[in-house]
């Protein structure tokens, strides 16, 4: 039986290749990652097939603990050759044995036979696991700025072709590699610990901007719309809020309010839209004793109210266009009279005003005065919708959830794929709608925790019944209006859903009564009737 023969020894131009293709392999990994676990791995891995540097370990130092007068110690956290135990076993004092003073010393250290040193512990690999010939360890310091913090130790076959100092000058480079990769990775970790914590100040300082005014979120567009009304807050100029109906529009007013320096007089807040036409001059700018049947005393308006402060006419697309003079006066000259009175009242206020309305468009239709549109539209801001708020959606639900189980002494809440369903909603009601949904579930629900599958009983369907006009006695031919150009700010509701022929039906159907009517297309009546001013029909 022939035995195999013995490899050939390689030449030194061979063991060149060798140590040339280990760093061509590291360097490569370097360049792919940052992250030095995966090169160092490979370095102990290729030290051991082409060199022969076997069970090569990276021990780093520990991080010190809460005792701060407790000794330092050691351990290994890369190696290659060792198995799991023997890796958990590898652990070391300062100055404990051959790899605990390269440690302390930042001196490597050469044992020519570890039988024979007296120091070496046999910690990690115990003898029996090592071959029967004689063995030598070679321990070099990892330092980073000339600090040791860590030691690329390995064992060798004593008996080799190769010189010993070939194998040290191969070891010293990649100690020395190590020890960058190992600092280049503790600096990624300080900038990213620098980056968090600036993002966290951040954050709650954003938190912190937006409480301050009750708003809810920090998403960008409600940051962009509150840096701009914070830019402006301290000037006298009229702020005229665009937006959706449910988007906030008050909680921004009081927020110009509060920005400004009028923050501590009066903040008179008229929703224009629930005000009877012949009540606006009146409830606006107040009236004498005797102006009328029942005005027994002189009453201050609202105008008079917000003297030094700040008022805020929501709807402002509503106001008759017999008021809308007088307001365009009021706002030009800073006086006013009450209704029955002779003499002027100079008043101090700023306006903002609010409106879901196109009043380019008003204006253009001649249900709004160009000039007083001008006066009102100095610095319009626009409020983002609920869906261009998506990542605001979790903290609203959690404010109204809150909110409702704290009113109604329910302790009700909703599971994570309940507020991610809820996340994936188009809310064309905004923040309004979410917020009386949130408190229907709190009232109705029957579990404690609200899963996503029962949460969909509470959800707005696609197509509403409310949406759709009831039937009639006589069909109803619907002709397809022209699609009108989008207006800046899109009506609540369904946008296609009312046209001239569904308002008419739904007011044939209840004999003229616009409440109901406008109750059985999932309007208000305010909404109704402006839809129906709009299709000419009123």
């Amino acid at each position: 039986m022939q035995s195999t023969p013995t490899p050939a020894p390689l030449t030194s131009g061979e063991w060149r290749e060798q140590e040339l293709l280990l760093m061509r392999e590291v360097m490569r990994l370097v360049g792919r990652s940052p992250a030095p676990a995966l090169a160092l791995r490979t370095m102990l891995h290729l030290m051991s097939e082409l060199l022969g540097l076997n069970r090569g370990r990276i021990v780093l130092s520990d991080p010190p603990g809460s005792d701060p007068g407790a000794p330092r110690s050691a351990s290994i956290q890369h190696a290659y050759g060792l198995t799991r135990h023997e890796v958990a076993r590898g652990r070391y004092l300062l100055g404990e044995g051959i790899t605990g003073r390269v440690l302390a010393s930042g001196q490597p250290a050469i044992v020519q036979d570890i039988d024979a040193e007296p120091l070496f512990l046999f910690r990690a690999v115990v003898r029996a696991q090592l071959p029967p010939e004689t063995v030598a360890f070679i321990a070099l310091p990892i330092a980073i700025n000339n600090v040791p913090i860590g030691v690329l130790a390995c064992h060798r076959i004593r008996s080799r072709q190769r010189h010993l100092n070939d194998d040290l000058s191969v070891l010293r480079v990649l100690a020395t590699l190590a020890g960058q990769l190992l600092q280049l990775e503790q600096l990624v970790a300080e900038q990213t610990g620098q980056l968090q914590a600036r993002n966290a100040v951040l954050a709650q300082a954003l938190n912190t901007k937006t409480a301050r005014y009750g708003l809810i979120g920090n998403s960008p567009p409600l940051l962009q719309a509150l840096s701009e009304l914070e830019r402006v807050s301290q000037t006298q100029a009229t702020v005229l809020l665009l937006g959706e109906s449910g988007t906030g529009k008050e909680l921004f007013a009081r927020a110009v309010h509060l920005a400004s320096g009028r923050r501590d007089q009066p903040f008179i807040k008229v929703n224009c839209s629930a005000i009877p036409d012949s009540l606006f001059e009146s409830e606006l700018f107040g009236y004498e004793r005797g102006a009328f049947t029942g005005a027994s005393t002189a009453r201050a308006g609202w105008f008079e109210q917000a003297n030094g402060g700040t008022i805020f006419l929501d709807e402002i697309g509503e106001l008759p266009l017999a008021m809308q003079s007088k307001l365009l006066r009021t706002l030009q000259e800073g006086t006013l009279v009450r209704l029955g009175g002779k003499r002027e009242l100079r008043v101090n206020v700023r306006l903002v005003a609010a409106t879901n309305r196109d009043l380019a468009r008003a204006v253009d239709g001649g249900h709004f005065r160009q000039d007083l549109y001008y006066r009102l539209n100095v610095i319009p801001i626009r409020l983002p919708s609920l869906r261009e708020r998506v990542e605001d959606i979790r903290a609203l639900v959690l404010h109204f959830v809150s909110r409702a189980n704290q009113a109604h002494q329910r302790n009700v809440y909703l599971s994570t794929e309940a507020l991610q369903r809820l996340e994936e909603h188009a809310w064309p009601g905004n923040i309004r709608e979410l917020g009386n949904l949130i408190e229907r579930v709190v009232l109705l629900a029957d579990h404690t925790q609200i899963s996503a599958r029962e949460l969909e009983r509470f959800m707005p369907s696609a197509a509403s019944p409310a949406s759709t006009p009831a039937p009639v006695a006589e069909p109803v031919r619907v002709v397809a209006e022209p699609e009108p150009v989008a207006p800046l700010v899109r009506d609540y509701g369904f946008a296609n859903a009312h046209n001239a022929q569904a308002l008419k039906a739904a007011l044939d159907l209840y004999q003229g009564n616009q409440s109901r009517a406008a109750q059985s297309l999932g309007l208000t009546l305010r909404q109704f009737g402006y839809r129906l001013r709009k299709a000419g029909l009123r």
